[in-house]
């Protein structure tokens, strides 16, 4: 078995299992406290990360980690696990079921394995780069649609309170196109490497929120950049799209650089 499929099965083993105590937290009413930054978090967050620190820690010691709700461990070193216990509080905390556990691993901003595990709706992806990416254990791929006016595109929040014009754009690319929707969170990205929709953006990613999106969306043919077209998911946005659509999105987006 390669390092890339080793590390895949392992991003993918950690993902279940901090998905499946976050699970046990579902439509349970759990309390919800809120962050410095003003956003939400519960004890099912918490418990999340702490099990899947525990589980990293005991396999990979000299791995640094980073997480959305204890911060970074072992911060020089060469490769981190980058951890999001539940990407989606608000969808958790209101009981929609299309929230999911993101878990990525990373030579400095080079993602080399990535899981995304929604125990709520029982779908898993997995992907590294030259590895593939499966959902569910079957390999996925990313539509094949060229025309914006028959293709679904989706955001997490269309408001776009930090970057107004990229709100103006965004609006603009859903009168053009087929379907709009919204309440993606990272289910939004699976929906993209999956198939099922061909454009999936946000203004504001966290590198909890994006790292192990990367390579699901380009092991299934798809291109994944930041707001500026920079292939990376440490740019502090997304888009994420097939590949046929790949350009003509970003122009109509204002995302300018080269995917």
């Amino acid at each position: 078995m390669s390092d890339g499929q080793s590390l895949m099965r392992a991003a993918a083993e950690v993902a279940r299992k901090a998905g499946d105590v976050a699970l046990g937290y579902f439509r349970g009413g759990t309390a919800v406290d809120t962050k410095r930054d003003g956003t939400p978090v519960t004890a099912a967050d918490r418990e999340a990360e702490q099990v899947a620190r525990q589980w990293l820690e005991a396999r990979f010691p000299q791995d640094g980690i980073l997480g959305e709700e204890f911060g970074e461990t072992r911060p020089g070193a060469p490769r981190r696990w980058i951890l999001d216990p539940i990407d989606g509080t608000k969808t958790f905390i209101r009981g929609v079921p299309l929230w999911g556990t993101l878990v990525a691993v990373a030579e400095g901003e080079r993602v080399v394995a990535g899981a995304a595990y929604f125990p709520a709706v029982g779908e898993l992806i997995v992907a590294a780069p030259g590895q593939g990416c499966f959902w569910n254990d079957q390999r996925a791929r990313v539509s094949t649609e060229s025309d914006v006016s028959k293709a679904v595109v989706l955001a997490t929040d269309e408001r776009f309170f930090r970057y107004p014009e990229r709100g103006a754009a965004w609006r603009e690319l859903t009168q053009r196109a087929a379907l709009s929707r919204t309440w993606g969170d990272c289910y939004g990205y699976l929906l993209v490497a999956t198939g099922r929709a061909e454009v999936m953006v946000d203004e504001m990613l966290s590198p909890w929120d994006a790292a192990a999106l990367q390579p699901i969306i380009e092991e299934a043919g798809g291109v994944f950049t930041d707001w500026t077209g920079a292939r990376t998911s440490f740019g502090g946005s997304g888009i994420a799209t097939n590949a046929v659509l790949a350009q003509d999105v970003r122009a109509r987006l204002g995302a300018m650089g080269s995917p």
